[in-house]
């Protein structure tokens, strides 16, 4: 399995109604989330995911940006200078 990373995010600096922008996801997350008893899965059937993310500590919290641009989603898969097909 690749690692992967990802960012969701909304350029406004506000996501809904908890004060976040969105929220992140780094390798190793999966497991940190399993040794605190968090479950995606369930976050996601009960949409939760503010709670699934701030147990976490991955919300982005940036405050208003003042802008409302676009909503910014950036997801990477692999390892940095890994093997690349020549």
């Amino acid at each position: 399995m690749h690692p992967v990373a990802a960012l969701a995010a909304d350029t406004d600096g506000t996501d809904g109604l908890g004060g976040h922008a969105g929220a992140m996801l780094l390798p190793g997350d999966a497991q940190r989330a399993k040794t605190q008893g968090l479950s995606a899965r369930r976050h996601l059937d009960l949409h939760t995911s503010y709670s699934y993310f701030d147990r976490l500590g991955r919300l982005l919290v940036t405050g208003p940006t003042n802008t409302n641009v676009n909503d910014l989603r950036v997801v990477l898969i692999g390892q940095p200078g890994g093997n690349h097909a020549q």
